[in-house]
């Protein structure tokens, strides 16, 4: 059943399994995602020869240590901005400059990004939308920190403009890009949803994500009284949360960590801020004011980033060792809250049984009847 926009458990759940085994983020093990370039690839131009520089690294995954772990799997690594800023983007518009580029030149037919609710009861929800045109990239231009269900935008029914082999990017955070590679890895049908038609992944760095009610309407409208009607941005940037108002003026600069309580729970479990299976990894960390930080992860990536390279300002990356020092502070809080055990080279979905016995006597131990 569905209320919020969240699924709600309506009875005792009978420990039936079948959300863990369909749910693409449900026993899914993240820190063993295997690399973009074991899957199958979608024909076409970006997914071709998708291959990383040495098929033998193993440094994409995601590991507890040492602190010199790194960023994972790195080609390239910069500093960039669009060059023509359209008004609404997030840091320097680096994604939606991309996006464009890559659909001026015919490369991807759509891409998967979040855009603004249309229900006025809902300001500043993003709500999941694929977008066919470069009007439409820059009009969903900009963050939204809540979940926005994603991937169920890939049954791409609703989309009847694209082509019958439509090939597209996808946005989200790392753990969606996480799900889409959980997807590819199955060997069965995923039905209506078209994971074949994704050609490259853009993964937002991220440490967590909000409950758009508690985030949105309770903390921010109600507790803060924020008018929702006049704001133009909410960021969080340097561990801070900013809300701007359309006329410059700044109504909200507070550090993130006094937002804890609305943020989704599973958020402290996962220690992929990096987006370390997706092909570009994005975000203000690492960048001064005005640049996105872009690190280039395969070779989808690569040729992505030269195809929009003629619209981009590019420069080398500020401070990588930024970008490891977050990452390393969001491990440790994963392996703190994580009660299985954290293993990249365990099988990559995880039984039922084991996750029961993991959190049995927890703050978090699954409620079940045995039939």
């Amino acid at each position: 059943m569905f209320t919020t926009g969240l699924p709600e458990l309506v009875k005792m759940c009978t420990g039936c399994s079948l959300c863990w085994d369909f749910c693409p983020r449900g026993g899914l093990r993240y820190e063993a995602l295997w690399p973009a370039s074991t899957l199958q690839d979608h024909a076409g131009e970006l997914a071709a020869t998708a291959t990383r520089s040495d098929p033998a690294d193993t440094s994409w995954k995601i590991t507890g240590g040492p602190p010199g772990d790194g960023l994972g799997s790195v080609l390239e690594r910069y500093a960039v901005r669009a060059s023509a800023k359209p008004d609404g983007v997030q840091d320097g518009g680096a994604v939606t400059a991309l996006l464009c580029a890559l659909l001026d030149a015919g490369t991807i037919d759509g891409a998967l990004v979040s855009k603004p609710s249309e229900d006025a009861r809902e300001p500043w929800k993003g709500v999941a939308t694929v977008a066919t045109t470069p009007a439409e990239v820059v009009a969903a231009a900009g963050s939204f920190y809540n979940q926005t269900m994603a991937l169920a935008e890939l049954d791409l029914s609703r989309y009847p403009s694209l082509p019958s082999r439509p090939r597209l990017a996808v946005v989200g955070t790392p753990c969606e890009v996480q799900g889409l590679r959980a997807m590819q890895a199955r060997r069965w049908s995923t039905g209506a949803h078209r994971i074949d038609a994704v050609v490259l992944t853009v993964a937002l760095l991220c440490t967590k994500s909000f409950d758009y009610e508690s985030l949105i309407l309770q903390e921010l409208r109600d507790r803060r009284r924020i008018d929702l009607a006049r704001v133009a941005k909410i960021d969080v940037v340097r561990g801070r949360l900013v809300v701007e108002y359309r006329d410059g003026e700044v109504a909200l600069d507070e550090p993130v960590k006094d937002f804890h309580d609305a943020a989704l729970k599973g958020c402290d479990e996962c220690a992929d801020f990096l987006g370390r299976s997706a092909d570009l990894s994005v975000g203000s960390v690492g960048s001064i004011d005005g640049w996105t930080s872009m690190l280039v992860r395969t070779e989808r990536g690569r040729r992505a980033f030269e195809k929009a390279h003629h619209r981009l300002d590019v420069r080398d990356l500020d401070d990588p060792d930024a970008l490891a020092r977050l990452d390393r502070l969001d491990k440790r809080i994963a392996l703190g809250s994580l009660e299985r055990a954290f293993d990249p080279e365990a099988p990559l979905f995880i039984d039922y049984d084991e996750h029961l016995r993991s959190y049995e006597r927890t703050t978090r131990q699954p409620v079940v009847v045995r039939r």
